[in-house]
């Protein structure tokens, strides 16, 4: 039952699913051994604005030199593919090889769900797939498709995998759906407010009486029981209660908090995107807005913003822990300029911006900008639309492997120490520049979405077998039966 309980521990927060396999790993008795043997391999997937959707993984010797493989190359959809989720790996078994599911959603309202191994691919055919092929290919036959879900109407924005048992999806029609994977079956639609139009802008091209409308995001609580969304024309965020799948309250975002991150009175004010995140100061939420991010403390105060000036737009973040027995963590964000920018939200760490054009009015603190990766520094120059952090141990001490895809189609592998980040984190007044960049891979696609998880060395003794995509097991199957008893129907 441990063991169990260890497969579904990175409940919600997508930036802990690639830890989850990190924290399988010292389960397996021949990781030490095969750490030694054998280079470490991360398996990153990109969706792209030109509906393929790519299988790589980078192999990382202790010489930090990467050498890439395509694994797949799936043609997934019949337009561009918006959004990524990968499970946490199935529960270990003896003589069976462990998987992930991964969720791809895009604006044709399609959600295709895949198996993926967790284990390296075999070499054994490298060589005669390398004569017919311009780059090198490791294809792992285990990874194939599922199906297709047609749950939702429109664009679809936002998929996660909270455990391995569900899957929610978000939508630009306004529901969010939630999906038992064991049968693919939809257990329940919770139904957001369309905004009412208050006047058509110029160059609208909506439909007459229409109006933006649509689910942006949504972040699920590590309890399992709370929910966030933000959608289109709402200067608000939402909270539902998962175990009812019915509305618990709304936050507005009133004009001062607006006008703090930059939403001015021609803005949409409404959130892009919503993570949750624990510090030392406790659990804490962060709202996503064009240029900026506004962190909130449990009681749904604003505690301060994120950005220095000049902002930058803001594509993507997430928090990361850097000390899981402090819960001492940092918030990342991918910036238009080619950089992931590392901010603390401690309170010792914010710092108090003044007033702007003289006014009297309070303004927000600042989150400390402790340091960057990336930038014209390492040689990045386009934007970073998406990036997934995975923590690997090492006998050196714990460091961060960074996976980011740029809109010019290149993969980008990062290695940061943790030490590192915690020493600027105490001792630098200034952000500092760390890290290496280890490689560079090239798509020929513009990249969207990017996901990427620790693959599992494989267990002695377990053969590469169709038994690796059984169905779940009857013990599964009775564990998720009493998790569907819990949720609503809307």
């Amino acid at each position: 039952m441990v063991k169990r309980k260890r497969s579904d521990e990175p409940s919600g927060v997508r930036i802990h699913e690639p830890g989850t396999a990190k924290k399988t790993k010292p389960s397996a008795p021949p990781v030490k051994v095969n750490e030694h043997k054998s280079p470490l391999t991360i398996q990153i997937v990109a969706g792209s604005y030109d509906r393929i959707l790519h299988g790589v993984t980078a192999s990382i010797s202790e010489d930090d030199l990467v050498e890439f493989a395509d694994t797949f190359l799936f043609n997934a959809h019949t337009s561009a593919i918006r959004c990524l989720a990968i499970s946490p790996p199935s529960a270990p078994e003896p003589g069976k090889g462990q998987k992930v599911m991964l969720a791809s959603g895009s604006s044709d309202e399609r959600i295709n769900v895949y198996n993926l191994s967790a284990h390296p691919p075999s070499k054994k055919n490298e060589d005669g797939l390398s004569l017919v092929a311009p780059r090198k290919i490791l294809e792992n036959p285990k990874n194939r498709e599922l199906g297709t879900l047609l749950h939702h109407s429109s664009n679809v924005t936002k998929l996660a995998f909270p455990t391995k048992s569900k899957l929610i999806s978000a939508s630009e029609d306004s529901t969010i759906a939630v999906t038992r994977t064991r049968d693919m079956s939809l257990l329940s639609t919770i139904k957001c407010p369309i905004p009412k139009p208050l006047g058509r802008p110029s160059g609208d091209t909506a439909a007459l009486g229409g109006t933006p409308a649509g689910v942006n995001d949504f972040a699920v609580h590590p309890s399992m029981k709370l929910m966030i969304s933000v959608s289109k024309g709402e200067r608000c965020m939402r909270l539902w209660n998962l175990m009812t799948a019915k509305r618990a309250g709304v936050l507005n975002f009133n004009r001062d908090m607006l006008q703090e991150v930059g939403e001015g009175k021609h803005s949409t004010g409404e959130g892009r995107k919503v993570v949750w995140g624990t510090t030392e100061d406790g659990d804490e939420f962060c709202v996503g807005f064009d240029r900026d991010l506004l962190v909130f403390g449990m009681d749904s105060t604003p505690k301060c913003r994120v950005m220095p000036e000049p902002r930058r737009k803001v594509h993507e973040f997430c928090y990361v822990t850097t000390d899981s027995a402090s819960d001492s963590s940092l918030l990342a964000v991918a910036t238009e300029d080619g950089r992931i920018m590392f901010f603390s939200t401690k309170s010792d760490d914010l710092t108090t911006s003044e007033p702007k054009g003289g006014k009297k009015t309070e303004s927000l603190p600042v989150a400390k900008l402790v340091g960057q990766v990336g930038g014209k520094e390492a040689g990045v120059q386009g934007r970073i639309k998406d990036f997934t952090i995975s923590r690997v141990p090492d006998e050196k001490g714990s460091h961060f492997v960074i996976s980011a895809g740029s809109s010019d189609g290149k993969l980008r592998i990062f290695k940061l120490a943790i030490a590192e980040l915690e020493e600027a984190r105490r001792t630098s007044k200034e952000p500092k520049q760390l890290g290496k960049l280890l490689g560079t891979y090239e798509t020929h696609n513009r990249i969207t979405c990017v996901e990427a998880f620790v693959m599992i060395p494989r267990p002695e003794g377990v053969e590469e077998s169709e038994d690796e995509f059984e169905d779940v097991s009857s013990q599964d199957e009775e564990e998720e039966e009493d998790d569907d008893d819990d949720d609503g129907d809307d």
